[in-house]
């Protein structure tokens, strides 16, 4: 029975935090996932690195200023894989009055140690290129800084990050049991059993279903409410996004995504457990006719060409409507009295979860000695993030260089999402002949064999959808023969 000092069960971003910053203090981790890492909740958010305006409004002043401070150390440690946006809120008569803007985008601006974003500034939308593609009804708005993740690869090199510090990765491997034994935990899975002195139970939606198989009861009840977003093709060609309020007091943003489309969401609907994880018609609709209400070009259903969901395992607060529940997380460590060490996670969202992954790897060390080092995660890039926060844009003329025969648009592709690691499976390839079978879209033999050989990609879905977003390029026949390719 192979023995760890710490095992966590989640391969989303918390439990992939955890086992990296566990791992770097020295300790020897075990990570399970039931699925493929970020199958769930952790690739199905908006994409934000964001402080959350709209929680100013439920008074989490501590939320906010925890992300906001989260949203330039990740830029700092990610540059390929976030970066900043400007977005545009545009005044509404009848809503939200100007001062009222005003004053949560001041807070917005300095209660989170902001240095290297800019600040924000009011906008004439008749003149702003961001009013184009808009009714002629709006004028007066705001332009605040943000920022994107591509949330998915995000887990990926944090997973990736923990393995090359000596950490055990095993996707699709799901825990059937676990219980304490002695001075650890025997934990039982299909591929085999496993010990560890500690465990995490960082599961998500899952959290709750998890504390049954091991036999504890949670402090916290949790709510599960699920967020749909609608992609359509580019409803607007400038790099601004869009934070758009509606009538019943909700708000959804309206992002460029993956150069030639329009993100659209998030809604906010109560999930029952079981129940499919999907977009209904309701939302859908929801989504296209709030689009429309601003926008020039009407959205329709018809115009959708992708949907998808993902369920946010919040602390259920007795909150009245599902958007008004908090996005706080909380941990929640097991008394020495009770044996080996089990920390549970409950709650929390994509811009934090380096500093939840810092505080349960502290907690846990006030019980767990090989864990006891220093956090270190503030400033540790993630793989392939190896260069200056603003060094992007030389980073692709130097691919661009040395690979004269990539385009554009793969170039830049590339470049945000391995960053300095695409030397790694590119490996000075003169040609796209060099590469490997040319699935489309860009794909390459090259780079399936690099995602199947070093970040755990198994299945087409895998790949398309969470190492990469080319299942938004790769037709049916496409997808289809890379998925022979995997299977052979």
């Amino acid at each position: 029975m192979t023995q760890f000092d710490l095992a966590v069960i989640g391969g989303g971003v918390n439990g992939a935090g955890i086992a990296r910053d566990a791992a770097g203090r020295g300790a020897k981790v075990l990570l399970l996932e039931a699925g493929d890492l970020a199958q769930g909740t952790s690739s199905a958010s908006t994409k934000l690195i964001h402080g959350g305006l709209r929680y100013l409004e439920h008074y989490e002043f501590g939320l906010v200023r925890e992300s906001l401070t989260e949203r330039e150390a990740l830029w700092a440690i990610a540059p390929h894989i976030i970066h900043p946006l400007r977005f545009v809120l545009p005044h509404v008569k009848g809503l939200r009055p100007r001062w009222l803007l005003r004053l949560g985008l001041f807070l917005y601006d300095h209660i989170g140690g902001r240095k290297r974003l800019p600040a924000t500034r009011s906008i004439d939308l008749k003149r702003h290129p961001a009013g184009a593609p808009l009714k002629a009804e709006f004028g007066p708005a705001f332009e605040y800084s943000d920022g994107w993740v591509d949330d998915a690869r995000l887990v990926v090199l944090n997973a990736l990050d923990a393995a090359e510090r000596g950490a055990e990765v095993r996707t699709r491997t799901p825990v059937t049991a676990a219980r304490r034994d002695g001075a650890g935990w025997v934990i039982d899975t299909p591929s085999g059993q496993f010990h560890a002195a500690a465990l995490v139970n960082a599961a998500g939606p899952s959290v709750l279903k998890v504390d049954g198989l091991i036999g504890t009861t949670p402090d916290y009840g949790m709510r599960l409410v699920r967020g749909s977003h609608i992609v359509v093709r580019k409803v607007f060609d400038h790099p601004y996004a869009y934070f758009f309020q509606l009538a019943d007091g909700r708000i959804f943003f309206a992002i460029p995504y993956e150069r030639d489309f329009t993100l659209i969401g998030t809604t906010d609907r109560d999930q029952e457990p079981g129940a499919p994880i999907c977009a209904s018609d309701e939302e859908i609709a929801y989504l296209c006719d709030g689009a429309s209400r601003y926008f020039n070009t009407a959205i329709t259903p018809a115009d959708v060409v992708w949907t998808y969901s993902g369920v946010r395992p919040l602390i259920d607060d007795g909150s009245g409507r599902p958007e008004a529940a908090t996005r706080g997380y909380r941990l929640d460590l097991s008394d020495a009295g009770e044996g080996a060490p089990l920390l549970s996670v409950y709650g929390g969202k994509i811009t934090t979860y380096r500093h939840l992954a810092e505080e349960a790897v502290d907690l846990l060390a006030q019980r767990l000695p090989a864990a006891g080092g220093k956090g270190w995660t503030t400033r540790a890039p993630l793989p392939g993030g190896d260069f200056a926060i603003d060094g992007l844009p030389a980073l692709m003329t130097d691919l661009a260089e040395r690979y004269p025969f990539l385009d554009p648009a793969s170039v830049d592709r590339i470049a945000r999402a391995y960053g300095t690691r695409a030397e790694r499976w590119l490996a000075g390839a003169e040609g796209w002949q060099a590469l490997g079978r040319d699935f489309g879209g860009g794909l390459t033999g090259a780079e399936v064999d690099y995602l199947r050989q070093t970040e755990w990609a198994v299945s087409a879905e895998d790949i398309l959808w969470r190492r990469t977003k080319l299942g938004l390029r790769l037709d049916a026949a496409q997808q289809a023969a890379l998925a022979d390719y995997l299977g052979a």
